[in-house]
């Protein structure tokens, strides 16, 4: 089992990533000395695989569960599926040190770790992601919310979980599309942050996607890695955590534009990545080669790089990016490659050059 400490202060926590980790779970959760009620927020899918397995482990460690399950998809992630969950809560009699578990992807993820942020004003947080996408990045950092019908996350808060479990096991029952969406964080990571990891991704393709357990242990272990030392310098994002965007602009403003149904995550991302990579060729004088480089990369792996858009659609996505999180004095702000594994955030970007980027994703 690999083990990473995410460093801040009273509130450092550990994520495990190893196999079997949800039928060990109630132990863990003893050691952290937390109240004996808890609640299990998971989804429909994620439910009929490890519910009654997390359940019966934290039964089993003494504890008082109950399981809570909402919708599957990233239509669950908002405001009145939060008010059917405090009502739950309420009903179970959940305390101050009683706790929630996260049991699934970045949708239960973040709407888990809301409830947990907001509920009698904070209660404590574990993470236990199952799918690829969670593990290296929803579930690690303290990023939680739901969205609104303007935009993605525009309702949330910083709130740190006290431990992550990331159990390669459940990969096994992870479908194809999921897999594949979640490698849009794993590949991000490379153009951000460490040009040999993406060498070594290009480089080891294969053994990913055949999803060899040595292999993807190391790969989920580096994005944690990287996403550690970025939160641990800046928690709240107020300088380099902004780089963790990178293709996120965009990407959230076509997940918007489609009802969050249409996209995953990670394939409007895939996109947006590209799109960023564009923008930074034209801004920074980022290689057409490495742009080339990085679309290969996303098309190897099985996931868009482009998306035909109407004249109508592409104003609704310009007028969805204006309302993302990174506007700052009404001014989109993107995070922008000089080079692959080096990146800048905070640049604007004129209309015209937007205008051009955004009708050219096809």
């Amino acid at each position: 089992m690999r083990t990473i400490q995410v460093e801040l202060g009273t509130r450092t926590y550990r994520i495990a990533i190893g196999s079997n980790l949800i039928k060990n779970l109630g132990v863990e959760c003893r050691a952290l000395a937390l109240g004996d009620k808890c609640a299990i927020i998971t989804d429909s899918n994620v439910s009929s695989h490890y519910g009654e397995v997390a359940f019966q482990s934290l039964k089993s460690a003494g504890f008082d569960p109950v399981l809570v399950v909402i919708p599957a998809g990233e239509i669950s992630k908002n405001l009145s599926e939060v008010q059917s969950c405090y009502e739950v809560l309420a009903g179970h009699r959940v305390e101050r040190k009683s706790f929630i578990v996260a049991l699934g992807g970045g949708v239960v993820g973040d709407l888990a770790g809301f409830l947990a942020a907001t509920y009698l004003r904070g209660i404590p947080l574990v993470q236990v992601p199952t799918t690829l996408l969670a593990q290296v990045d929803s579930s690690v950092g303290g990023k939680v919310g739901v969205n609104l019908k303007a935009g993605k996350n525009l309702v949330g808060a910083f709130y740190q979980p006290r431990y992550v479990a990331c159990d390669q096991s459940v990969f096994a029952t992870l479908p194809d599309r999921e897999f594949k969406a979640g490698l849009a964080e794993v590949i991000k990571y490379g153009i951000i942050y460490d040009q040999s990891f993406f060498a070594k991704i290009e480089q080891n393709l294969k053994l990913l996607l055949d999803r060899d357990p040595v292999f993807l242990t190391e790969v989920v272990a580096r994005c944690c890695e990287i996403k550690a030392e970025i939160v641990a310098q800046d928690e709240t994002e107020t300088g380099l955590r902004a780089i963790l965007n990178f293709g996120h602009t965009i990407g959230h403003g076509l997940e918007a534009i489609s009802g969050y149904g249409q996209w995953l995550h990670g394939e409007a991302i895939s996109i947006g990545q590209i799109a960023a990579a564009r923008l930074s060729a034209r801004i920074l004088g980022f290689p057409e080669s490495e742009v080339d480089r990085i679309r290969t990369l996303f098309a190897r792996v099985g996931l868009p790089t482009r998306i035909n858009l109407s004249e109508e659609q592409q104003k609704r996505l310009l007028e969805a990016m204006n309302v993302d999180k990174k506007v700052v004095s009404g001014k989109i702000k993107f995070v922008l490659a000089r080079s692959v594994g080096v990146v800048e955030f905070g640049h604007s970007v004129s209309e015209p050059l937007l205008n051009e980027i955004v009708g050219s994703l096809d």
